[in-house]
């Protein structure tokens, strides 16, 4: 009988302690990001800051007490594939939280998947307002990243300090550059009225032959343009217009928005980037605002090995930094005490603190904005003086 007795409790105690290897089981988290092609250009160093911070924090012993585990695919920028590869890494590979894409094609597909599989999914790069619009927002998808709307407006308060009146657009012809063009557009003449938008282009998404956009565009006499065309894009659209004297022709009264005066965009361009057009960054390493910044930018450096380190880490790197956050305040990997734990969530990054906003799931992500330069201290062009812009005005 006691025999009986001693086993009934001591079954009932192993039910109620979890296992050892459960409690060592890492915290796997998944990462489509596109890791191939032009958009790789900003994908991989993404991809390389989220590694960053996971190595940082397994140094320190993880979170509760367990290892995170990042496990990435290659999207390759389209929405069909990233969708494919968010359900392989939830079903096969068992993850426990989705952080990534690069696209504003990407982003909101995933985010169906996670809505579907009821798993926490932070965006850090895509922007289009659609991802967390009200018919689209649900309680498992949460930003990092800036918005279309922030950027086109942050974009239109430098334009309209232009003496210009005749604006031209180039965006490529899906969600992000539609809706950063038209944030852009409608802020302008809102604060600019006297301004006339004389042509948009809208060439598809990975065109190559820019020549007949510009040329047409040009015909148009614009005074100045904004572009949306990013990456890899940007470099060969940019070397285009340079060789037909766009920028000449503008007087340099261009600005890139979609980072196009990210370190790695001017580092791939070396002699041939168009200093003197304005751009914006997630970051720039010689940036060096605060201590935190400084500090991150020190280490990154040292992780990639290189003395300019990217400018597209951070937003993986901010990505995981919230993530890891939320799972410490909800102390669990259950996705629905993760998702409550986001909301309202501060978390001192290397910008500065940051707040996910409880309304509509948007951090209130800034950008480093500026006009391009040569500096004797670097054998590509920078952003002087480099300003971060606060997106607080900006967001509705």
């Amino acid at each position: 009988m006691h025999r009986r007795t001693l086993l009934v409790v001591l079954l009932a105690a192993a039910l109620l302690v979890p296992p050892a290897a459960d409690a060592q089981k890492p915290i796997k988290v998944g990462m489509p990001m596109p890791l191939s092609g032009p958009p790789a250009l900003f994908g991989e160093p993404a991809t390389k800051g989220a590694m960053m911070f996971v190595e940082e924090i397994n140094a320190r012993g993880g979170v509760l007490g367990r290892k995170l585990e990042l496990i990435t695919r290659d999207s390759k920028a389209d929405a069909n594939e990233a969708v494919r590869q968010a359900r392989e890494l939830i079903l096969k590979d068992n993850v426990d939280f989705l952080v990534g894409t690069l696209t504003s094609a990407e982003g909101p597909a995933v985010s169906v998947v996670a809505k579907e599989n009821k798993i926490v999914f932070i965006a850090p790069i895509p922007k289009t307002d659609q991802l967390t619009a009200p018919d689209k927002l649900h309680p498992y998808v949460f930003r990092v990243a800036s918005t279309t709307t922030i950027e086109g407006r942050s974009a239109a308060e430098i334009v309209a300090k232009w003496p210009v009146k005749r604006v031209a657009t180039m965006s490529f012809d899906y969600a992000y550059g539609q809706d950063v063009t038209k944030a852009f557009v409608e802020h302008l003449k809102k604060i600019k009225p006297s301004v006339e938008i004389v042509d948009q282009q809208w060439p598809k998404l990975g065109e190559q032959d820019y020549n007949p956009f510009i040329n047409a565009q040009m015909a148009k006499k614009p005074e100045a343009v904004f572009s949306s065309i990013w990456g890899g894009f940007f470099v060969t659209y940019s070397k285009q217009a340079r060789a037909v004297g766009m920028f000449d022709a503008l007087k340099y009264h261009f600005i890139g928005v979609g980072e196009a005066a990210t370190p790695e965009t001017a580092k791939s361009m070396g002699a041939d980037y168009p200093v003197g057009i304005w751009g914006n960054s997630y970051d720039a390493f010689y940036w060096g605002e605060t201590q935190a910044h400084r500090s991150y930018v020190a280490r990154l450096s040292r992780y990639l090995k290189d003395e300019y380190p990217s400018s597209w880490a951070i937003q993986g790197y901010i990505g995981m930094q919230f993530l890891a956050e939320a799972i410490k305040k909800a102390e669990s990997t259950d996705s629905d005490k993760v998702a409550k734990a986001l909301l309202g969530l501060t978390v001192e990054t290397p910008v500065g603190p940051l707040t996910i906003r409880e309304k509509d799931h948007q951090a209130n992500r800034g950008q480093l904005y500026g006009k391009t330069v040569m500096d004797p201290k670097y054998p590509f062009a920078i952003m002087k003086p480099v300003t971060y812009v606060d997106p607080t005005k900006f967001m509705d």
